[in-house]
């Protein structure tokens, strides 16, 4: 496994306890891929400050259910595009499953809109704006939302051409004052 990656091998840990189809997925090793992680973002905000680990780890669920839907997986390794749709499912479910534990349902919302507008970029072909999304959805958990991401969501979901603009700057936060 690589160094540098605790919760990706928290993650792998995870669903090899889950056991049946799902843990026979997991890779031999983990692939941290590259840039930072939806799942650090949300676990480092105020809203999530007093559970971070667990936070990290079930956005990283469900991040790892996306990739599986979109990208290159870092932890299950399926080659059939059917297998891999399911095992993304099973991810989603996982962390969300694990989100309704902590009660925190203004996360479950957040996340569910972030795999919906998420999902409708990559069917428009927009892999930007699923970043995008991605980015804003987490921040969100862990920072809470505004009427400006309210608006930015909305923007993507009626395929409106400013949407990426609005989503790059929900993910950025709110603007600070001197």
């Amino acid at each position: 496994m690589l160094a540098g990656t605790p919760v990706l091998e928290r993650l792998s840990a995870l669903l090899r306890e889950e056991g049946g189809l799902i843990a026979t997925l997991v890779s031999g090793s983990v692939n941290g891929g590259g840039g930072e992680s939806p799942a650090r973002l949300a676990a480092s905000g105020p809203r999530t400050s007093s559970r971070t680990e667990q936070y990290e780890l079930l956005v990283e669920a469900i991040y790892e259910g996306y990739l599986l839907h979109y990208g290159t997986p870092r932890v299950v390794g399926a080659a059939d595009a059917d297998l891999r749709v399911l095992a993304g499912d099973r991810l989603y479910a996982i962390g969300l499953a694990r989100l309704v534990e902590l009660g925190d349902t203004d996360a479950v919302a957040e996340l569910a809109d972030t795999i919906t507008l998420s999902a409708l970029a990559q069917g428009a072909g927009d892999s930007a704006l699923a970043d995008a999304v991605w980015a804003a959805g987490a921040r969100a958990v862990g920072w809470g939302s505004s009427d400006g991401h309210g608006r930015a969501k909305d923007l993507v979901a009626s395929g409106a051409p400013e949407a990426f603009e609005a989503m790059r700057t929900s993910a950025l936060g709110p603007a600070r004052t001197p």
